[in-house]
């Protein structure tokens, strides 16, 4: 199967221009493409994992990728997907995060040889004289049309900020540079992202003619990607400082039955062929493929030592048995507790089991917390410092562990 085909049959294109061409280009290894990635963070979530493993693909099938990182973007802030303005970065906070970036990408994408490039675009945009891009690319967009654009829907009920409006015109403009400057000829995103990249396939052709090959492909799932990687109101990172191999793997091993599959399709490298076996699969089996996926992504991310760790971890800790050492942890300092106390909502909000007190209290009346394997039920539960001098792990749900100890 061609590798076109493949994406196709693993669920991940949305939307495209020039489908013979993208495939063919595609296929023979012609396609130099871009994925753009704003620096809001110092990590990677796991919402970025369609777009890594879809970069690795198309990479072993001989085409190169140019990871764009937004240090010039991430200044303006992509209004796609929000109700509400992204928190402005200073040019110090960006350069870190896109170091941090740099380094996630490497585990994925293979840079040397120029085999792939990474780029930032505020070589370019931060450069920018603003009357000149006016002059520029500005007569190139229609706001009648931009106000039509399905990024723009959801601020424009609350206020669309000016700054935000432009970030369309910058994400066009980084292809339309990309076009002319490294031969880039192809842009993925997300199917949220397709009246942006539109954008910059128009300007591509009102500047240089209708001849120019730029085309624009959208991942079927990649709005839901960002959704992706997120649990109990918090980001799954691929840093290990930040979400350990451990918890990552449950992350992974604890997604729904309907989803299993789907994912193994999207996300892993196993072959189709081994996949479509899968789709018979239900009850117990369904808990081995979330098993499968949770080892591979892990494996991929964290190395295969880490995620052989955690899968015997998850698996003496669901058993009621084994070492508690690659549980997640959190340590409690004497700043945790009033008068020598802590509340149950308290601590599940400390380890981040839970996004406020309010989940954490329905979660508790619904009868899904555990102390030490007692059932919590009263979310006014206090716990004093020497309840935690002995093993302290709570329990969320049937699968979810986190160990509390003091410093």
């Amino acid at each position: 199967m061609k590798i076109y085909d493949e994406l196709v049959a693993r669920g991940l294109i949305a939307q495209v221009t020039n489908e013979e061409e993208i495939k063919n280009m595609i296929n023979n290894g012609k396609a130099t493409f871009y994925i753009g990635f704003d620096c809001t963070a110092d990590s990677l979530t796991a919402g970025h994992f369609m777009a890594l493993t879809l970069m690795k693909r198309l990479q072993m099938a001989g085409n190169k990728p140019i990871a764009l990182i937004g240090g010039g973007t991430t200044m303006i802030g992509d209004p796609s997907g929000r109700t509400d303005m992204r928190k402005m970065l200073t040019k110090e906070d960006i350069q870190h995060n896109a170091d941090c970036f740099k380094r996630q990408m490497e585990s994925f994408i293979d840079f040397s040889e120029g085999k792939a490039q990474m780029i930032n675009n505020a070589e370019w945009l931060l450069e920018l004289n603003y009357v000149e891009l006016l002059r520029e690319v500005g007569a190139c967009f229609s706001v009648n049309n931009m106000l039509r654009a399905e990024c723009y829907k959801q601020r424009m009920e609350k206020g669309l900020s000016f700054l935000e409006f432009n970030y369309m015109i910058m994400q066009s403009y980084d292809f339309y540079h990309l076009y002319k400057e490294y031969g880039c000829n192809m842009q993925f995103g997300g199917d949220d992202q397709w009246s942006n990249m539109l954008g910059g396939t128009e300007l591509i052709r009102k500047k240089l003619g209708k001849d120019a090959h730029a085309m624009t492909i959208t991942l079927l799932t990649d709005s839901q990607g960002k959704k992706m990687g997120k649990t109990a109101g918090n980001a799954v990172w691929l840093d290990p400082d930040k979400t350990s191999p451990y918890e990552f793997y449950q992350y992974w091993r604890n997604v729904g039955d309907k989803d299993v599959l789907k994912c193994i399709r999207m996300l892993t490298f196993l072959p189709l062929e081994e996949i479509d076996k899968m789709d018979s699969w239900e009850g117990s089996q369904l808990n081995t493929a979330k098993e499968i996926l949770a080892f591979e992504l892990t494996k991929m991310v964290h190395g295969e030592d880490a995620a052989r760790d955690a899968q015997n971890a998850a698996r003496a800790v669901f058993a009621g048995g084994g070492s508690h050492e690659n549980m997640p942890t959190t340590q409690l300092s004497a700043d945790d507790f009033t008068e020598g106390k802590i509340g149950i909502l308290d601590l599940m909000v400390k380890a981040e089991l839970v996004s406020s007190k309010g989940e954490g209290r329905r979660l508790v009346q619904q009868g899904g917390v555990s102390v030490n394997d007692a059932k919590v039920t009263d979310p006014a539960t206090f716990y004093a410092a020497d309840d935690f001098k002995d093993e302290f792990i709570i329990k969320k749900g049937k699968k979810v562990f986190h160990k509390i100890s003091l410093k």
